[in-house]
């Protein structure tokens, strides 16, 4: 079989990655065996909603597909359909349903199957949650339920300083209905809203609202509605050093210059409390903001150098609360290795001669 040559995309600038260009497809696994054996990932931070970790080893490529597959192909369930059967709210039917449709929903999407596209696409048990939601608002026979205005703080009598009472509806309103045997399937983690405080409405006294919501599977590509994090961030690592040593009153000045709190000072042991046995030091480069106020003025210009890790990258992924972060992470992953198993697949039978592709 003749060697199949790849020639890679890569930015003008990149010098890291120039020896890349035009590889065959075996030099293409090496070079790929050896990106997975230095690549690994440190986790900094993590809790329910949030999660920072660092990516060391990896080219710019790679988080930036990471990062892409985040926000947009990591699937999660949440409101599809909405059926109306009452609604006397202000809210027009419309807005209605895309207000239930961004609530986030916790349930595992691993659960469910995709719902077939076209006309022949049926809910059932294995694809659809089911969600109700039925709020009235009927004040007690012979109640006007007016309360004094408080924004005037005046009570004359008049009905203009009187306002009627409202009753807030909130995302916790949402009954999940199971069908089928869903209620011994997902025993272990039952379905329901992630925030139960989330407003959905206001309703006046004889207001009500009654609907259903059709929870299906998707991803954020389709509608940002689906997307599992809020935001999905990367940035590289600073660098920061000194061409040459700061001292003494200057070490306290570019200090007070840096508004992150960067740098601080070593005590050197042979001057005064601002004398020249103090030096500036790095004692905090990750919370560097590459503000450059250090070195646009002061004792900073000339002498302290900004720079960045090409290969370390600063990830922070901040669930909706539908999926743990660190599953979001894991999920992601998968997407990722699929597509590259796919792509793979396409090349060698490109290689072959048989044409086609992969899954796209």
């Amino acid at each position: 079989m003749a060697a199949t040559r790849i020639e890679a995309y890569r930015v003008e600038a990149d010098q890291l990655y120039e020896s890349y260009r035009s590889l065959t497809l075996a030099e293409v696994k090496t070079v790929v065996e050896h990106l997975r054996e230095k690549m690994r990932i440190h986790i900094v931070k993590m809790d329910v909603e949030e999660m920072v970790f660092d990516l060391i080893g990896a080219d710019a490529s790679f988080a930036n597909a990471l990062r892409r597959i985040l926000l947009a192909e990591v699937p999660s369930m949440a409101i599809e359909i909405v059926h109306v059967f009452a609604n006397s709210s202000i809210l027009h039917d419309e807005v209605l349903a895309h207000r239930l449709g961004l609530i986030p929903i916790l349930a595992d999407p691993a659960h469910f199957e995709d719902m077939l596209p076209g006309p022949a696409a049926e809910a059932n048990e294995h694809n659809t949650l089911v969600f109700e939601l039925d709020a009235a608002f009927v004040l007690p026979k012979g109640e006007t339920g007016r309360q004094k205005d408080s924004s005037n703080g005046i009570n004359t009598g008049d009905a203009s300083t009187l306002k009627a009472p409202t009753r807030n509806v909130y995302a916790k309103d949402l009954v999940w209905r199971p069908m089928g045997e869903q209620e011994t399937r997902l025993a272990e983690r039952v379905p329901q809203v992630a925030h139960p405080d989330i407003l959905i409405a206001k309703l006046k006294p004889g207001q009500r609202i009654k609907v259903e919501g059709w929870c299906r599977k998707g991803v954020g590509k389709d509608h940002a509605k689906y997307s599992p994090v809020g935001t999905a961030s990367y940035r590289l690592l600073p660098s920061i050093d000194f061409v040459e040593p700061v001292l003494g009153e200057e070490a306290d000045r570019l200090v007070e210059l840096c508004p992150m709190g960067v740098f601080d000072i070593e005590d050197l042991g042979k001057g005064g409390a601002r004398g020249a046995g103090r030096k500036a030091v790095v004692a905090r480069p990750r919370d560097c903001s590459m503000c450059r106020e250090c070195v646009r003025e002061g004792p900073g210009v000339g002498r302290v150098r900004l720079k960045r890790v090409a290969d370390h990258f600063i990830f922070s992924i901040e669930s909706v609360g539908t999926l743990a972060p660190d599953r979001v992470l894991k999920d992601a992953v998968r997407v990722l290795r699929e597509k590259c198993t796919s792509l793979l697949e396409a090349i060698e039978a490109e290689g072959r001669g048989e044409g086609g592709g992969g899954k796209g």
